[in-house]
This record gives structure tokens, sequence and C-alpha cells, in this order.
């Protein structure tokens, strides 16, 4: 079984950065794909960016955010530029055996437990 823990959210103000990290343990083998989703209050759970072969980021992080992966550490970073407001939400590691594109569309094996980022005005 393999087991997410993220750590790195915080309260940040409008045009800050944040990185969050995700480390991946447990299981004899690796997901093929890694990616972050977040909810904010009220709303659904929604995605965010995803990586293995190909990366695929939602647009509303799009030329702010950058995830990337380090294999040997069995770590996947999501880099957070320009933080707004409307950022703020619970950001939850994901993981899923199908590749990125059916993790975009939801379609994930294993959740982490969360880590808040607070966005400040």
């Amino acid at each position: 079984q393999v087991q997410l823990v993220e750590s790195g959210g915080g309260l940040v103000q409008t045009g800050g950065s944040l990185r969050l990290s995700c480390a991946a343990s447990g299981g004899t083998f690796r997901p093929p794909a890694m990616g972050w989703f977040r909810q904010a209050p009220g709303k659904e759970r929604e995605f965010v960016a995803a990586i293995s072969s190909s990366i695929y980021y939602a647009d509303s992080v799009k030329g702010r955010f950058t995830i990337s992966r380090d294999m040997a550490k069995n770590r996947v970073y999501l880099q957070m530029n320009s933080l707004k407001p409307e950022d703020t939400a619970v950001y939850y590691c994901a993981a899923g055996w199908l590749g990125t594109s059916t993790l975009r569309d939801g379609l994930v094996d294993y959740w982490g437990q969360g880590t808040q980022v607070t966005v400040s005005s």
C-alpha cells in the first residue's frame, strides 16, 4: 500500500510563494503518475497539476505553478509563485497507476492527508 505525506503548506501574502512536497512510501512499485489537487471551503476538489512522462496543469495555475518529481527520493513537488487569495485551499497529493491524463480526470488510486495553503489579501 502506497502512503503519501504532504508538507510545506502555510500562510503567505498575495504575490508570495510556497513549495509543497509530497513523499511516497510503501508498496513494491511506485505509481507512474503523481500530482496535486486542491479543495477550497464549500467547493469540490479540483485538479491542479500532474506529472509522469507528461505534465498537465489546470488553466488557473498555468504560468504560476510548477510541478516536478525526484524519482530517486520518491518525492513530487509543487512550486507555487504569484499566489492569489483564490489559491487558498487544502492541497492534496495524489498518485495513480493509469497515467497523468487519467489522474487529471480524477482517477486517483492514492491520496495524501492534505496540507493547508492560505493566501492573505
